[in-house]
């Protein structure tokens, strides 16, 4: 299944999949923000197992994938769930069926917002990094 093939039946957007979409990459830049950028979360996943993977966002190599319950375990250690389980809320869906969702699409954003393949000297970022993600993905999708 696509990234976003369920997205707007899962945040209620049915067919407006740019919003559900925007959404999602809201809740991703979400994540990173309080992880504290995109350093932060590098070193969140490495510490927890998911180094290889985000240092493959981060670098011009193709996106290792990660699953919704590897996130999951790592957020709760690092005490970064609430991201999702409060956007969970805030949309009135799952939260594991969210995460899911936000594992598919962290690659990306992490991977949008380091163009040239480097972390952010200082961690900065701000959600600005993450414009024009959520129309890429719409394309990717029904290209």
């Amino acid at each position: 299944m696509s990234i976003l093939g369920n997205l707007g039946n899962l945040l209620g957007g049915g067919q407006n999949d740019a919003s559900g979409a925007s959404s999602l990459v809201g809740v991703a830049g979400q994540l990173i923000q309080e992880a504290g950028g995109i350093q932060g979360l590098a070193s969140t996943l490495q510490q927890h197992g998911l180094g290889d993977a985000v240092q493959s966002w981060i670098g011009n190599d193709a996106n290792q994938a990660i699953s919704g319950d590897q996130l999951n375990q790592v957020l709760q250690k690092a005490g970064l769930d609430s991201v999702v389980c409060n956007a969970a809320s805030k949309f009135g869906v799952d939260p594991g069926e969210l995460m899911n969702q936000v594992a598919q699409v962290l690659p990306h954003a992490v991977d949008h917002a380091t163009p040239d393949g480097q972390a952010p000297a200082g961690g900065g970022f701000d959600l600005s990094m993450l414009g024009g993600l959520a129309e890429k993905l719409l394309a990717a999708r029904t290209a």
